[in-house]
């Protein structure tokens, strides 16, 4: 079975365009189309997608908000905001509320395939103007410094250096030779103690404390 994804985007030709090109990709299934964030709500309740394909800027919930309210109901679901917008007032809101990727609509479609599956499989996908503005943000934010070695254990430290280099859960299974359930525990446990929302902004922190190369 493929990857299940649910396209959220207000304007028709977007949706259409996405539609007709990743249906032509054998392991990406198209299980449905929401024009506005309620529906993407609605719709993610009803299919259960693997993936949401999340525009930002949609008529009577916006995507910020869907993915907020998508992501509390159904924090398995992985959500890849695609948008036109790489300022700081839609990035970081987006992934606070819980997005994993974030990329532009002007990405090349190969790429976006390439960055479905690696989200997919655990790796962090973010369009680089994304990524400065979230380091930049969590720069400001000193309060959880100490945490890295007074609170990290050195299993929960390697874990953290696995993620940074975008490993998937059962990569760094492999790499640490532990198993993934036990990968999942540390993860979970790490991003208690630095008080980060999901392994991207963990990935990032990381690289920002000098614990990745």
């Amino acid at each position: 079975m493929g990857i299940r994804v649910l396209i959220a985007d207000d304007h028709h030709v977007v949706r259409r365009g996405l539609v007709f090109f990743l249906r032509t990709q054998k392991d990406i299934e198209i299980i449905g189309e929401a024009a506005h964030g309620r529906e993407a709500v609605d719709l993610a309740e009803k299919l259960q997608p693997d993936m949401i394909l999340m525009d930002l800027i949609m008529p009577e919930m916006d995507g910020i908000e869907a993915t907020r309210e998508i992501k509390r109901k159904f924090p398995s679901i992985k959500i890849m905001v695609l948008t036109s917008f790489s300022d700081q007032d839609h990035v970081i809101p987006a992934l606070e509320a819980g997005a994993s990727g974030y990329q532009l609509k002007d990405i090349e479609p190969d790429e976006l395939v390439r960055s479905i599956k690696s989200m997919m499989a655990g790796a962090n996908q973010l369009h680089p103007k994304a990524t400065s503005l979230l380091l930049a943000n969590l720069a400001n934010k000193n309060s959880h410094e100490k945490y890295i070695m007074e609170d990290l254990t050195k299993r929960e430290l390697e874990v953290l250096k696995e993620i940074a280099k975008g490993k998937s859960n059962k990569e760094i299974a492999a790499s640490l030779f532990i198993t993934e359930k036990t990968v999942k525990t540390h993860v979970s446990n790490l991003l208690a103690k630095l008080g980060l929302a999901d392994r991207t902004q963990a990935a990032l922190y990381a690289v920002k404390n000098r614990l990745a190369d």
